[in-house]
């Protein structure tokens, strides 16, 4: 009869997970221990949208773990924004932005940043455009 041991490393036949959660893998080996994506530690806003390069390497072409697969596979069904993924692949923001940074070192997805409010148009130019086009 065999023993099973949950969380004691090093041992024989031990294994690094519990029955309700499933394996666990924690944050900062999914990373490599960074905290910042990419060697410009380039932020990713939550609604920045991220979209799979065609142009760019396989998943195969690259060295990358699971958790990158995983966002590819997501960003090969629809664009996504950074929140949407994180919800998606169930990994801490954090996280997936450090695995963005990655694919997009890579060239393996583009990032779409949202407009800067104070590039966006004023509002009373875009009601003198409705009211124009309500007069035609």
């Amino acid at each position: 009869m065999s023993e099973d041991r949950h969380g004691v490393p090093g041992e024989p036949g031990s294994q690094w997970y519990d029955n309700e959660a499933g394996p666990l893998v924690r944050p900062y080996a999914m990373t490599g221990g960074r905290t910042r994506p990419g060697p410009s530690g380039v932020p990713f806003d939550l609604i920045a949208l991220v979209t799979l390069d065609p142009a760019g390497p396989g998943p195969d072409d690259a060295p990358l773990g699971p958790e990158h697969g995983a966002l590819i596979d997501l960003c090969r069904i629809e664009t996504q924004s950074v929140a949407e993924l994180a919800a998606g692949a169930d990994l801490p923001v954090g996280v997936v932005r450090v695995l963005l940074g990655d694919l997009l070192e890579l060239g393996c997805v583009t990032v779409h940043r949202p407009v800067p409010p104070a590039q966006l148009p004023d509002e009373r130019i875009l009601r003198e455009v409705i009211a124009g086009l309500r007069a035609l």
